[in-house]
């Protein structure tokens, strides 16, 4: 039987999707306990110190991250706890920090060669003087997940003015063009000394008859909002050259432990031959329910959600294990 250890379990936080990670941890600390482990949650604040105080009162091995967004997945509280000098799972500082910001992680991606929509950063106010890009177009947030605050502009419709008055992201916005077809997504686990490989691909389908025209958050996380496909039905080199980019994706950025990459995929015009891959992001904190994408790739590769959060554990000790030789 494997060793137990004591883990702090990251969840809440203070961002926009401060509820998705308190699913997420409750889930994690409820699956470490049945696999033998000591496990606790820890609800984090904006309050430093408290994070600080709580970690030295539990006085965990290692801290398993459950948080998602701003603080939780950017670097910053990777940082703290690098300070603290406490292993934790998934991705140090430089690949959060570069994942979450959406300018930086395509400039990377397009230094790698992997694929990616037209589109630039504007200031948010040149949204109101017209359109940056042929409609139809995406604005998102440059630093937020789960597609909070993302808008599809399309031809001939008035939402630019409604956009700029109800943005709160930042004075800044990136542009890109919208890629029509499907949204599918590839899970990546670092595995062994082979490096990181693609668990499989995943269809995603939001319910248009719930009003969801894109998978935005409510699709997401909304009861019924999305339906999930996997392996996703589509042509094998499709299928192979997602999993070569999410894996390359993964190894640009740096990413440890798992990750997650969110693609467009247009096979509308097609016919048989493969259609044309987007990459969207690195998620390098994905969701982390029962149900989430990755447990669900995972479980489908034969991984259970309980072996998952254990192997997540494991995988930060051992990469501490190795910093310290």
């Amino acid at each position: 039987m494997s060793i137990s250890r004591r883990v702090t379990v990251l969840m809440g936080g203070a961002s926009a999707e401060w509820e998705v990670s308190l699913s997420s941890g409750a889930g994690v600390v409820e699956a470490l306990r049945a696999a033998g482990h000591e496990a606790q949650g820890l609800d984090v604040t904006r309050d430093l110190a408290a994070l600080v105080s709580g970690l030295a009162e539990q006085k965990p091995e290692v801290v398993f991250n459950a948080l998602h967004g701003r603080f939780g997945e950017d670097g910053a509280v990777q940082g703290v706890l690098e300070w603290l000098g406490l292993p934790y799972t998934h991705s140090g500082i430089r690949a959060s920090a570069t994942a979450m910001d959406k300018a930086a992680s395509r400039a990377v991606f397009l230094a790698a060669g992997l694929p990616v929509a037209e589109g630039r950063t504007i200031a948010i106010g040149e949204l109101a003087a017209g359109d940056p890009l042929g409609a139809p177009y995406v604005v998102k947030p440059l630093d937020e997940g789960s597609s909070v605050g993302v808008s599809i502009v399309r031809d001939g419709s008035n939402q630019r003015g409604r956009i700029v008055e109800t943005w709160r992201y930042g004075p800044v916005a990136l542009v890109e063009e919208f890629i029509p077809g499907r949204e599918i997504t590839v899970g990546v686990l670092d595995g062994d000394a082979a490096g990181p490989h693609a668990l499989t691909v995943t269809d995603i389908t939001p319910d248009a008859a719930s009003g969801h025209d894109f998978y935005d958050y409510d699709a997401k996380y909304g009861d019924g909002g999305s339906r999930h496909a996997l392996p996703a039905a589509i042509h094998p080199e499709a299928f192979e050259r997602a999993c070569e980019i999410a894996v390359a994706a993964h190894a640009a950025l740096g990413c440890s432990g798992a990750s997650r990459s969110d693609f467009r995929y247009d096979d509308t015009t097609c016919g048989d031959r493969p259609g044309r891959l987007v990459l969207l992001e690195v998620n390098t904190q994905p969701g982390m329910t029962p149900t989430s994408l990755l447990p669900e790739q995972a479980a489908y590769c034969g991984v259970s959600y309980e072996e998952l959060c254990d192997w997540l554990v494991r995988d930060a000790l051992n990469r501490a294990e190795t910093a310290r030789r």
